[in-house]
């Protein structure tokens, strides 16, 4: 009753309108985004990357794009708006930490699976074959399915004398005993004089 008095119904009904208004659509959509996005992160990203500490960044991300689009589309904002804002998140990036371009991948991937389900137009089978589309795709991409993957590491190499220009085959067949993997290539990336020492990124084929 008092705060009837202060703010008066219309005001409480006001405020509440936008909840009012979230439709059976709203939480249909959020529970289709949130399905795909676990499988994403689940099933493909994590079998084929072994790392999880990134899932909290993915999850929030999606969930936070889905709800501004969402909410920001029920004042008749624009797709080219909602565009601007998905181009503002896909170039955040942590700067305490490096990412690598895969992880930048999956985090834009993400993202674009929130934009798209929260204002996608079509019909449920039209959502659900976008989103097919994208898990599919992330699949073959992101396997030896078409081609097999190369993957890098950085190691420190204590011996100068084995990265001159005619010693790189010999080098790689001494890195490859040593950490037991089929090297492509080699990239000589730093190099200390004061400590005798060499920082190489080794590139080889993941199994």
């Amino acid at each position: 009753m008092l705060l009837d008095q202060i703010t008066g119904p219309s005001s409480i009904s006001g405020n509440f309108e936008l909840l009012s208004r979230m439709s059976e659509k709203f939480y249909l959509r959020l529970l289709f985004d949130f399905v795909s996005v676990f499988i994403l992160i689940r099933f493909i990203y994590f079998p084929a990357h072994k790392k999880g500490e990134f899932f909290f960044t993915f999850f929030m991300f999606n969930l936070i794009i889905f709800l501004i689009t969402f909410l920001l589309n029920k004042v008749e904002m624009s797709m080219g708006a909602a565009f601007g804002l998905f181009a503002v998140f896909s170039m955040l990036r942590y700067r305490t930490e490096g990412i690598s371009m895969t992880d930048m991948t999956y985090l834009f991937t993400v993202i674009a699976m929130g934009l798209i389900n929260a204002v996608g137009i079509g019909t449920w089978y039209d959502l659900m074959l976008l989103n097919a589309l994208i898990l599919g795709f992330t699949v073959v991409f992101d396997s030896n399915i078409i081609w097999k993957k190369e993957a890098s590491k950085k190691i420190t190499y204590n011996c100068l004398d084995m990265i001159k220009p005619e010693k790189r085959e010999e080098l790689i067949k001494q890195l490859e005993e040593q950490t037991g993997l089929k090297i492509q290539r080699i990239k000589i990336e730093r190099v200390n004089l004061m400590t005798n020492s060499a920082i190489i990124r080794i590139y080889y084929i993941e199994i």
